[in-house]
């Protein structure tokens, strides 16, 4: 049996697919279904600022974009990761606000 952490750090490692699978799968414990719909909600966003960035291009812009959207992507990611691991119900802003109140309704 794998530890609530574990489960809830699990939950940013593959996106949607783990979010979605978690969610689905955990119906009791808060932390590990916080986590899964955040995550859920992060990678939503997430390929929408590629989507945007991407379609951007043609006028150069999307250029400097996207290096900048897969920086904080990456670095959201881990730290998200990291977060879940140390028990910690870190909330993104507007996102976690929005799976704290999925979660505990």
């Amino acid at each position: 049996m794998m530890e609530p952490n574990v489960k809830a750090a699990m939950a940013y490692a593959f996106p949607i697919l783990s979010g979605v699978a978690l969610y689905s799968m955990e119906k009791e414990n808060k932390f590990i279904r916080f986590h899964s719909f955040q995550s859920i909600l992060f990678w939503v966003v997430t390929i929408g600022a590629f989507s945007i960035a991407s379609s951007l291009k043609p006028v150069l812009i999307g250029f400097l974009l996207m290096p900048l959207v897969q920086l904080i992507t990456v670095m959201a990611w881990f730290w998200l990761m990291w977060k879940a691991y140390k028990k910690e119900e870190f909330k993104l802003p507007i996102l976690g606000k929005i799976a704290h109140d999925q979660t505990n309704k």
